[in-house]
Formats: C-alpha cells, sequence, structure tokens
C-alpha cells in the first residue's frame, strides 16, 4: 500500500492571537495538513494552549505536539488536557509525546535528568497510562514510575480509541517503542548529546536511516503497514544551488555535503527537484508525512500543492 502525501509547519514563536490565528489559517488555505508545536523552556509558546487558539481560528487542519517531554507532565494529567483538545477541536489531535530530551530544559527547570534508558521506561508506562484514560471505563495500574487506581479518563476523545500518537527517535529502543506502540512514527536524527550539533549528523544520513527502517520493521511486525512514517525537515529551501547551501551547513552537521543533501532531514533544491526528492523518500523509507519549518510554508506552497494527496 503507498500511502498518500501530507504535509505539516512547525510554528512556535510568540506572537499575538491574531497573528497566531491567520498563521493557522493560512496553512490550511496553503494544504498543510497540521501544524505542530514544540515543548521547551526557550522563546516557543505552550503547545497545547498554542493549538488550542488554533484548533478555534481553522476548520480542518489538524493539531500536533510535536513533541511534549513527558517529564513534564504527569500522564494522567496530559490525558485530560489531551482529550479536551480533542474534544474542543472536533477530533483533530495528533499527540506525540516523547522522552525529553534537551539539556537545558532540564538544567534550568530543576527536573532530575535521568538517563535515557530510564526517561524511556518511564515513558513506555506513560503511554500505557494514556492509553487507559482514553478507553473506556476505570482501570488499575501499577508501574515502576506510576500508580493508577480506578481512573476513569474524561472527557471521551472524539476520535477513538483515542487520538493519533505520535512517537520519534533516532536510536534502537526508542523506535522499537514507537513501532510497538505508535500510529505515527517519525524519523530523527540521534539526540542523545541533549543538544543539535556535529554529534547528531551521523545519525541523519541515508545509511542511517535505512538502519532506522530495519528496526521499525523488525519491531512493528504484522503492524507496519498501519504505521505513518514521519520526519522533520530541518533545512528546507526552493534554490537553483543547493550544493552551496549544502556546503554551508555540512561542517556544522559533522557530514560531508553530499550527506547533507541526501538526508531525509534536508529538503534543498528548485520545485521540481524536491518534488523529486520527496517522491524518492517514500519509495526508499515509505516516509509520507513531511514537516517542515515555517519559514517554508509560502515557499514549499507549490510543492505542497503538488503532492499532497498523491
Amino acid at each position: 500500500m503507498t500511502r498518500p502525501f501530507r504535509f505539516s509547519i512547525q510554528a512556535s514563536v510568540p506572537r499575538p492571537a491574531a497573528e497566531w490565528r491567520e498563521l493557522g489559517r493560512r496553512a490550511e488555505d496553503l494544504g498543510y495538513s497540521a501544524l505542530s508545536v514544540s515543548d521547551h523552556l526557550d522563546t516557543e509558546m505552550a503547545p497545547l494552549i498554542a493549538l488550542a487558539v488554533t484548533a478555534e481560528a481553522t476548520r480542518n487542519l489538524r493539531l500536533t505536539t510535536l513533541v511534549l517531554s513527558n517529564d513534564f507532565r504527569h500522564p494522567a494529567f496530559l490525558a485530560k488536557q489531551a482529550a479536551t483538545l480533542d474534544l474542543l477541536s472536533d477530533g483533530r489531535l495528533e499527540l506525540g509525546v516523547g522522552a525529553g530530551w534537551k539539556t537545558s530544559d532540564y538544567e534550568q527547570s530543576g527536573i532530575p535528568l535521568d538517563r535515557p534508558g530510564i526517561r524511556i521506561e518511564r515513558l513506555t508506562e506513560a503511554i500505557t497510562v494514556l492509553k487507559g484514560c482514553f478507553a473506556d471505563g476505570p482501570f488499575d495500574f501499577d508501574g515502576e514510575h506510576y500508580t493508577i487506581r480506578g481512573l476513569d479518563g474524561q472527557p471521551a476523545c472524539v476520535q477513538r480509541p483515542h487520538p493519533p500518537i505520535l512517537l520519534a527517535g533516532g536510536g534502537r529502543r526508542m523506535l522499537t517503542l514507537a513501532a510497538h506502540q505508535a500510529d505515527i512514527v517519525g524519523l530523527n536524527a540521534s539526540l542523545h548529546a541533549g543538544v543539535i550539533d556535529h554529534n547528531a549528523g551521523p545519525s541523519a544520513t541515508t545509511d542511517a536511516t535505512d538502519q532506522k527502517l530495519e528496526w521499525i520493521r523488525e519491531a512493528a511486525g504484522d503492524r507496519f503497514n498501519q504505521i505513518e512514517l514521519q520526519t522533520r525537515v530541518h533545512v528546507s529551501s526552493i534554490t537553483d544551488d543547493p550544493e552551496g547551501i549544502a556546503d554551508l551547513m555540512a561542517p556544522a552537521l559533522g557530514i560531508s555535503p553530499e550527506e547533507a543533501l541526501a538526508s531525509p532531514h534536508v529538503l534543498v533544491g528548485s520545485e521540481g527537484q524536491c518534488v523529486e526528492t520527496l517522491l524518492a523518500w517514500r519509495e526508499r523509507w515509505g516516509l509520507t508525512y513531511i514537516g517542515l519549518n515555517e519559514d517554508s510554508m509560502v515557499e514549499f506552497g507549490s510543492v505542497v500543492e503538488a503532492l499532497t494527496g498523491v
């Protein structure tokens, strides 16, 4: 089965409500499927609140948390917030949740930064709690990190059995969890260093992406064809000089310009070249949910128009 393309815009920069509403409407008018907001202590807005305002201003645009750090919210309370947003948006939420990775979030907040294995174990339990809250009737859960007693999660979501859950990662353990539990699996560079720097680049190459797909296929088994595969494009530009852009950015990523241009996190070239690149990504990796930066929204409108639903 060939899954059709869809596109999202990542936007988090604070702005007045009127401008934020207009951004969502413009994205919808240009054919984007979703608007996503990240979850850090930097300058961006709080994702669930920002997406609620977007819901009020748009008709069909989906609302994606990309992604909420599990360490910042108890999953029972996150479930209530998520279900409320799904209800108030008439079923448009895509719930992205992650184990947490950005060192500065933990340092600035004083939240303990446990080793990655513990964070992923905690996220694994959190997904079970979230799904229990979204299901019908009360449930109990006894875990190493969370304990639930007779909780009947309310309100009920519009989307059943729950909003699509998005889990993303760059390492085997996280992608295995995603393959077991997620409706949408995002392919990331490895962020184990806690920052995006030259250490991330080698895990964003074509060979590294091939390896990630092997892990996902192996872990997903029979449910692999039910999973939507997503990538965040961090560098995107319509240009007649993709090699020049690659020459500038590759050293910061710790890879060669050729490796940078081939990465599924870089999309540069003419409109036609970008269309062909995306078709090649789908053919090789099954990537069909493409996340772009806000500053590329208008520029890539024709690419979105050419491929959405194709």
